[in-house]
């Protein structure tokens, strides 16, 4: 039985208010009952009386609170409620700056409250012509981190900031990247509302099965953020630039990792990144996403039968175009590759057999067959399991979004990171490599390359030559969020909005 919430660490302040509910104590009063609930997601997509009891017991906190407005007089100087966080407001003042090199050397400046990783390596003097363009980090173009909100975004702000009574009530879903998101759009959404307060409640998806709390992964009194909402709303891209701004702000300056977690991560980056340049694959290979994508696992007759079993027992699971067949699927770019896959494409463009191979991501279904064609390629393959020490994972058994956020780290401070399926971590990694000063990404075409890794006619020189020429725009160079042909997410696409040639002198204000 999951223990009771600790409201203590479960508020966070916005400086930006909408529902307002009760006053402090007797809303606390009504929330210590309300978090004694444990919201469990199933895994199918239908959900139980006990989680629509919940979400009804929000509306009516919701309604309550704005009938008790008319009767209850609120405090003017109420006692303050601890952890809170203040994203909106603009401080007072910055630390000093932590640098990274880009490939012309100039310093990318980033204020310190950015999550800001290891350096990449410099290009050895001993690697071939081949290795040297795969290691190579792509060119910035100057684009520096600017976060100028206008004048009256800031005043609003400060105006806002002064409220303490008012507080959006957020249940979060899904695994840590997801997680990730709905924080960045509850902010959004409270700012735009005026919610002084988020209140986030987190549910436990029956996929991931991981009951951690809020403040077991996220750190609310150094600026760590994560409030996890079902709200995902393709609306966030057309937001005012103001907006924008603050989506990157939350993303990439309030989300921080609890210093436990976060000192762990380092010290596995540190243990890796000491040997010498590494490349981090976040390889979706776990059963749900075999599940989900209604494709096959490429793993024999016997696995792929588990998984359309479990695709035909629930098909609410099987997530887009369900008129396609698996071929379809496949050709058209929509399953993930598979490590003998990713191991070609790699090694195509160019990573050295003897490369450090860091393998992100849950427990593969198949475990070893799953990643044989990777392991045979590529031996030197590592995971955080290889790379702790007795006793520090112990913690964080069972415990996935703390594996995921280790997993994040240490891909942060990779010299080239490479998604094998498109995603949440994938997005989100591809928008922070970017803001830190466009570290190498590589995002493969699966629909250009399938073709290719299944033709054996074609010799490993020419795949080479295809696959480098394929994917030469495809690394991490700036790309503008905006396009004739889409409108992109800007945590994943932060130019222009969020990142200017103007220098840090925005960043330093913002």
């Amino acid at each position: 039985m999951a223990r009771p919430r600790n409201i203590k660490s479960s508020f966070i302040k916005t400086s930006s208010p909408f529902f307002t509910f009760l006053p402090g104590s007797l809303f606390t009063s009504l929330l210590n009952k309300f978090h004694s609930l444990r919201i469990h997601m199933p895994y199918s997509s239908s959900r139980p009386r006990s989680y629509i009891s919940v979400i009804f017991l929000l509306i009516l906190l919701s309604f309550l609170g704005l009938s008790l407005l008319r009767l209850v007089s609120v405090s003017q100087n109420p006692s303050p409620c601890p952890s809170f966080l203040t994203l909106l407001s603009p401080p007072t003042s910055h630390p000093p700056f932590a640098s990274l090199s880009s490939k012309n050397h100039e310093p990318v400046a980033l204020s310190r409250s950015a999550t800001v990783p290891l350096p990449a390596h410099p290009v050895s003097g001993n690697a071939t012509a081949e290795e040297a363009e795969f290691w190579a980090q792509p060119d910035g173009e100057g684009y520096r981190p600017c976060l100028d909100f206008t004048i009256q975004y800031r005043k609003a702000s400060a105006k806002i900031s002064k409220e303490k009574q008012k507080f959006l009530v957020v249940v979060v879903v899904g695994g840590l990247n997801q997680q990730r998101n709905q924080i960045v759009d509850a902010v959004v959404i409270a700012r735009i509302l005026e919610a002084a307060l988020i209140v986030p409640v987190l549910a436990v998806d029956q996929i991931w099965k991981d009951e951690s709390e809020f403040s077991d992964i996220f750190d609310l009194n150094r600026g760590g953020v994560l409030i996890l909402a079902g709200i995902y709303s393709k609306l966030s891209k057309n937001l005012p630039l103001d907006l924008q701004k603050l989506r990157c702000k939350v993303a990439f300056h309030a989300l921080r990792f609890v210093s436990p977690i976060q000192e762990l991560g380092d010290k596995f980056a540190r243990r890796l990144w000491i040997r010498g340049p590494y490349i981090a694959l976040h390889l979706r290979l776990e059963k749900d996403v075999w599940v989900r994508s209604g494709c096959l696992t490429g793993l024999g007759p016997e696995r792929d039968g588990i998984i359309r079993k479990i695709r035909e027992t629930q098909p609410k699971l099987l997530t887009e175009r369900l008129n396609m067949t698996n071929t379809q699927r496949r050709l058209a770019g929509l399953c993930p590759l598979n490590a003998l896959q990713v191991a070609r494409l790699i090694k195509a463009l160019g990573a050295p057999r003897t490369a450090q191979v860091y393998r992100a991501g849950g427990e593969p279904f198949g475990g070893a067959q799953a990643l044989q064609g990777l392991v045979e390629e590529f031996p030197n393959v590592v995971t955080k399991e290889m790379l702790a020490r007795e006793g520090e994972l112990s913690p964080y058994i069972n415990r996935s979004s703390a594996m995921a956020a280790l997993d994040y780290i240490v891909s942060l401070s990779s010299d080239v990171f490479l998604p094998s399926h498109g995603g949440n971590m994938g997005n989100a990694m591809q928008g922070h490599r970017a803001y830190i000063g466009h570290r190498k990404f590589v995002r493969p075409n699966k629909r250009e390359i399938i073709g290719f890794l299944e033709d054996t006619s074609i010799s490993e020189a020419e795949f080479g030559s295809i696959m480098k020429k394929m994917h030469r725009r495809y690394q991490g160079q700036p790309e503008k969020r905006t396009t004739k042909r889409s409108i992109r997410d800007v945590i994943a696409y932060p130019v222009p909005e969020c990142m200017c040639k103007h220098g840090i002198r925005s960043l330093q204000r913002s």
